[in-house]
């Protein structure tokens, strides 16, 4: 049996693959950049080793956020302790999980578009160029943090039509007060920028927003793709690219980019090239 990982921030979606018979289960965030081992051995031990079949794992595949050098080796070290010293253990960023599930063994572009964006040029084994995110402050173009703060910069500036800037404070409740609260006075800021999302997916027939959407995945296209190789398509996966597929497409096309692969999850297409 092998056992597959995708890590965010607060979930962590696991596939335990059996055959033909994929069992799903999920826990909480994993995250060695923000978890001491112990907070992780305590996930594996209490939240998913009861959800496992009872079965020897061969391999497992963990792909997230925070693992870097020294977080991949915490998490292999809690993985071997929770596992045992035969299991394979691989664990990977989640950009890469995104270029393997997206890609498989061909080469491509390859995007993150969520709370947070992320791109690099896969050569079918590894990245072979990455530009760097940077987070909400000074990048993520393109993201869910980055359209939300355009919007609310724009509602609290009166830039966009008087009939979206009601529906905006009817739906939400919010006085710039406490916008501007959440924003620079409370954690997880990114969270609460992306979760305007919904709002601008009822508006997006709007020619305003229909263009806030636009110019937002033209700035990601600007700052992160030109230096990779134009001749490969474009994939993407997460919740952004997925439910906004048709102004991504829409902006790639008019740069000349081929569009490839649009996921909300890398789940099915990790599943995939772990199969081959």
């Amino acid at each position: 049996m092998i056992l597959i990982a995708d890590s965010g921030s607060t979930k962590t979606d696991w596939c335990a693959w059996r055959g033909d018979a994929p069992l799903f289960v999920h826990t909480q965030g994993i995250n060695p950049f923000h978890q001491k081992a112990d907070e992780i051995l305590k996930i594996l031990h209490k939240e998913l080793y009861p959800q496992l079949p009872v079965e020897p794992i061969e391999s497992i595949f963990f792909y997230g956020a925070g693992n870097t050098t020294l977080g991949s080796r915490i998490l292999r070290g809690c993985l071997r302790k929770v596992f045992g010293e035969q299991v394979h253990r691989e664990v990977e960023s989640d950009l890469l999980g995104a270029a393997r599930a997206l890609c498989g063994h061909q080469p491509g572009i390859a995007c993150i578009l969520g709370t947070g964006s992320n791109s690099c040029f896969y050569d079918g084994e590894k990245i072979a160029a990455h530009t760097p995110a940077l987070g909400y402050i000074l990048g993520d173009e393109g993201s869910g943090a980055y359209l939300g703060r355009r919007l609310l910069g724009d509602v609290l500036k009166e830039q966009l039509p008087e009939h979206i800037c009601l529906a905006f404070a009817n739906r939400t409740q919010l006085t710039q007060e406490e916008i501007i609260h959440h924003v620079y006075r409370r954690p997880l800021a990114h969270r609460f920028l992306a979760s305007f999302a919904p709002f601008l997916a009822e508006q997006r027939e709007d020619p305003a927003i229909h263009r806030l959407l636009t110019d937002s995945f033209d700035a990601f296209i600007e700052r992160n793709l030109k230096t990779y190789p134009k001749e490969y398509p474009v994939s993407a996966v997460g919740s952004i690219a997925y439910h906004f597929r048709p102004e991504l497409t829409e902006s790639l096309e008019r740069r000349g980019y081929t569009v490839g692969v649009i996921a909300q999850s890398p789940m099915e297409g990790l599943i995939r090239y772990h199969r081959m």
